[in-house]
């Protein structure tokens, strides 16, 4: 079974963004993006990472969860969540989803994942004979635009953590 919702990436290093929070700025970009996808509106990014609390070293999966609700209030549901089932039927339903890769704060230092400390949005998933394919956006370099990338669940799921941010009206 393969999912891939149609989802547009943003990049964290967009000139719109300021300069000096670009480094740090995964997790903003990441919630940014997937609240314009449901809410089909432009979201600043910069708005966002001060919202969330956002520090120089990233954005913290707590501050996410507590400090969204601040920022859209009861229009969505955000909650951690360690089913894989659920997390492909968020997909199905096309829901994308926050993921973060995190090599230090898992004590897991001497690792290889994909990605060192980094959000993004997970936009799908290929269900293979030997593995979980992972369909996300890396939010971009600093001089690349935000690219769909397929990564292995298998050989990163001990650096995953995945958040639901479920809208709970329509307009």
């Amino acid at each position: 079974m393969k999912v891939l919702i149609p989802f547009a990436g943003m990049s964290q290093y967009d000139k719109k963004i300021d300069e000096k929070l670009r480094g740090s700025a995964c997790g903003p970009t990441t919630a940014a993006s997937i609240l314009r996808y449901h809410e089909k509106k432009d979201w600043d990014v910069n708005e966002v990472y001060q919202a969330l609390g956002t520090t120089r070293i990233g954005l913290f999966t707590w501050r996410l969860k507590r400090n969204f609700r601040k920022l859209a209030g009861k229009r969505y549901k955000i909650e951690k969540t360690a089913s894989l089932e659920e997390v492909k039927s968020e997909l199905a339903s096309g829901r994308p989803l926050a993921v973060k890769f995190d090599r230090y704060f898992s004590f897991r230092w001497f690792s290889k994942p994909v990605f060192n400390y980094h959000w993004v949005p997970l936009v799908g998933f290929e269900e293979k004979l030997d593995d979980l394919i992972l369909y996300i956006h890396d939010n971009g370099k600093r001089n690349r635009p935000s690219k769909l990338q397929a990564v292995s669940y298998g050989a990163n799921k001990k650096f995953l953590t995945f958040v639901k941010i479920v809208p709970t009206q329509t307009d």
